[in-house]
């Protein structure tokens, strides 16, 4: 990844921020993204500190207008935008007929439409510049498995991987190859269940997941690093799963 510019959305906590790291790591200069400008600064400081490069720049990416500053910014600051990594997310449950309609409103906005407009910005810079690679997070639940309780978040995760494989179909004629990753439950704070510490997550899942454990932001970074880098250069429209067997 040495002399790649990466952009990272959602890349201040959790998923995000390791991936960042791990893109560091590699060499790239590493733009991350969100609406609270106090873990993104957190980050960077934490890639600089390793000896890295990296940038943030604040952005709502359920708003057009902001998506389009962050990457003609990130361009223009960087000069291009080599890897993209659509990861910001949120998480909400309820059953179905209880679902708050301003709530299932803020679940399509920001996990769909949160990676429909960056998407959408990235293809069209990275088909004009020589090509691209884009991973975008979605989830097992929707995706690949049916939990009561989370059918908006659930269909948000399920539409996510849809258009991954759609947008992979069209892009890769000009260069741009586009995968997702879909978690199982990982060691943050969107996989506690409400009254729940990290004890009680722990002990659950022990018996819940096959493996025995929740995932590690760190494995879920290394699988986003190897699908957007040169070793998986024939993986195109792939949704993998890493989520220790639930779905297996």
């Amino acid at each position: 990844m040495r002399g790649k510019t990466v952009l990272i959305t959602g890349g201040g906590t959790g998923i995000g921020r390791a991936t960042a790291l791990a893109f560091a790591r590699e060499g790239a200069t590493v733009v991350v993204s969100g609406r609270t400008p106090g873990p993104l600064a957190d980050t960077v400081k934490l890639i600089e500190t390793d000896g890295g490069k990296a940038d943030h720049i604040p952005a709502d990416v359920a708003k057009a207008a902001d998506v389009r500053h962050l990457i003609t910014t990130t361009v223009e600051r960087h000069g291009g935008l080599d890897v993209a990594v659509n990861n910001a997310g949120a998480f909400s449950a309820a059953p179905i007929a209880e679902m708050d309609e301003d709530a299932w409103d803020a679940l399509l906005a920001t996990n769909l439409t949160g990676t429909f407009l960056p998407m959408k910005y990235e293809i069209a810079h990275m088909s004009a510049h020589g090509g691209g690679t884009i991973v975008n997070v979605s989830s097992n639940i929707g995706a690949h498995q049916r939990l009561p309780g989370t059918g908006a978040y659930a269909a948000t995760k399920a539409a996510v991987s849809s258009l991954t494989r759609t947008a992979a179909r069209e892009s890769i004629g000009q260069g741009v190859r586009i995968n997702a990753v879909s978690p199982g439950p990982v060691e943050t704070s969107m996989s506690l269940f409400p009254g729940e510490d990290e004890a009680d997550r722990a002990e659950r899942l022990s018996t819940a997941l096959p493996i025995g454990r929740a995932g590690t932001v760190e494995e879920i970074a290394a699988s986003i690093l190897w699908l957007a880098g040169p070793e998986s250069s024939f993986v195109v429209g792939h949704d993998l799963v890493i989520d220790g067997a639930a779905t297996a």
